[in-house]
């Protein structure tokens, strides 16, 4: 079973998937592949603890803060390749960026576009930091939230890109 929660922030409603003890899943409202990695229904509980330390870490985040990833219970489901991506993704620190050839490289994958792949499909979005992934030339590319949703997350975090 499966359970789900909505938080409102400021790119807009937080749709929140867990599976009673660890996140599993975070949209924004819109979002390509928006609960594709949940499968069947979810029961709305809001009050599980999870979803209220998720509500924390991301009040913390758009209020300016730098909340530690590892401080919640992560579940994302995904092929080994993906979650190796997604282990990237979570060592981004918090105002700087990486290219998808950079993460390619960390894992020994010759295709910049396969690691483009893993990242676009990120089930949580924001708290797996997935808008830190740029370009090549450092160019803002595809976000699954869309690019104006991007630029607004990065630029909380102080980020300038060309």
């Amino acid at each position: 079973m499966y359970y789900s929660a909505t938080h409102p922030s400021p790119v807009g409603l937080i749709t929140m998937a867990s599976d009673g003890n660890s996140l599993v899943g975070l949209w924004l409202e819109g979002q390509k592949y928006f609960g594709l990695s949940v499968p069947g229904e979810r029961e709305d509980r809001g009050d599980l603890p999870i979803f209220g330390a998720a509500r924390q870490w991301l009040d913390r985040y758009f209020a300016g803060g730098r909340p530690d990833v590892s401080g919640l219970a992560l579940a994302p489901s995904g092929s080994d390749f993906r979650k190796s991506v997604w282990q990237i993704l979570c060592g981004i620190p918090h105002g700087e960026v990486m290219t998808y050839g950079e993460i390619a490289k960390k894992i020994g994958c010759k295709s910049a576009q396969a690691v483009g792949g893993a990242v676009g499909h990120n089930p949580i979005s924001i708290i797996i930091p997935c808008h830190r992934v740029v370009g090549a030339n450092g160019s803002l590319t595809g976000y699954a939230g869309g690019l104006d949703i991007k630029e607004k997350l990065l630029t909380l975090e102080g980020i300038r890109w060309p």
